[in-house]
């Protein structure tokens, strides 16, 4: 057991602060939050005031799936011979000893999202990890965890330009459509009593037949607002559990996207606007979002912004006016619940996970260290 004392504690849950606060950790779970808790034998950590928050999650990285420092320009994240791949797994490419696991547990992000590219109109299977473990079994969090969909310029190159589908938006759009009820049918038939009419196994459609019965959300890469606008009457049109990733002209269909009700993945932030469809990136957006009322989580869209300044980033959208409280949020409890996964992560709370970071400073300060971090109840970095 172990008991953090003494802490600006910061539990993102209700008010999500407690001065001079208390965590209890025991059989890797967080037992109790509060102030001057029992000891009960526990080994005592006296923060002494410093800063303490739940384990950052990262909602949407491609960590592990390109190997860091290898200039490896494809990778594994993409296969970029089939528009439509829903049957890949990032479980099958991931390499859980990238350094940039070590260095995203020395930042206290302890929990990532991390899956296929957006070449492919449907890319494969995201899968939820920690960033620290003895092996990718003991690192896993959820698998499969969602399915990648992707919108706007990056099918259109990978495809158009050699003369295949799609080359358009409007053919992105109906792949993708023509995938879905292809699955559709597929179950339909599978369902029939009729043994002798059951089509022959398909593991794409097995894969797609896991969205359509909701059990997997759909993440729609989208960043232009046509795009973004596309990706939620398709969610619609299917009744899919879905969410908004990057989203970066969001802020421009503000009141669009809150009556969608469709989870918001925004970023990567600190990026140079690369391609067309990023003209209209700012860092503004995050501020504009949460007055109009959307939630959203924050994301690296690691390799584009190294995993370790996910804090980073969010401090950088307070400086352009997203409330403090709202930037912890984005990288703590709002991220676990568009996975789906708030019941495990994203707070401090009895029966979580202890993923819990120990900082020597404001944690959204830049020059702020994270002294101590655990990870499931066990201590995976502490600072000399």
């Amino acid at each position: 057991m172990l008991l953090i004392r003494n802490a600006k504690l910061y539990t993102m849950e209700g008010p999500g602060y407690i001065e001079g606060g208390d965590v209890l950790i025991r059989d890797g779970k967080i037992a109790a939050v509060g102030t001057n808790l029992p000891s009960g034998g526990a080994k005592e950590i006296d923060a002494r005031g410093a800063y303490v928050t739940p384990g950052f999650v990262d909602a949407h990285s491609h960590i592990g799936m390109w190997g860091d420092g290898e200039h490896d320009e494809d990778g594994d994240g993409n296969e970029a011979t089939d528009p439509v791949t829903p049957q890949l797994r990032a479980l099958d490419a991931v390499n859980p000893v990238d350094p940039c696991f070590a260095e995203a547990c020395r930042a206290g992000v302890t929990s990532v999202a991390t899956g296929p590219g957006s070449a492919n109109v449907l890319g494969g299977q995201f899968l939820a990890m920690k960033t620290c473990g003895a092996s990718l079994q003991e690192m896993l969090i959820k698998e499969p965890l969602a399915m990648k969909a992707a919108f706007g310029e990056n099918p259109k190159a990978v495809y158009g330009s050699g003369g295949k589908r799609p080359a358009t938006r409007m053919a992105t759009a109906a792949v993708l459509r023509e995938a879905l009820y292809e699955a559709r049918e597929y179950m339909e038939k599978r369902a029939s009593k009729d043994a002798d009419k059951h089509p022959a196994f398909s593991l794409k459609n097995e894969a797609l037949a896991m969205v359509l019965r909701r059990e997997l959300p759909l993440k729609m890469h989208a960043h232009r607002a046509d795009d973004i606008l596309t990706a939620i009457r398709l969610a619609k049109e299917f009744g899919l559990r879905a969410s908004i990733e990057h989203c970066t002209e969001g802020y421009l269909i503000a009141d669009e996207l809150r009556k969608a009700g469709l989870g918001v993945i925004l970023g990567p932030l600190i990026t140079d606007r690369s391609k067309p469809e990023l003209k209209n990136l700012t860092m503004k957006a995050p501020a504009i979002l949460h007055r109009a009322g959307v939630k959203f989580a924050l994301m690296t869209d690691h390799g584009v912004i190294p995993e370790q300044y996910l804090p980073v980033e969010a401090g950088l959208c307070v400086r352009e006016g997203l409330p403090e409280m709202e930037a912890l949020r984005a990288i703590t409890i709002n991220a676990a619940e568009v996975l789906g996964l708030e019941a495990q992560l994203g707070s401090l709370a009895p029966g979580k996970d202890a993923d819990v970071a120990l900082f020597d400073g404001h944690p959204l300060e830049t020059r702020t260290h994270a002294s101590l971090v655990i990870v499931g109840g066990n201590i995976a970095y502490e600072r000399a």
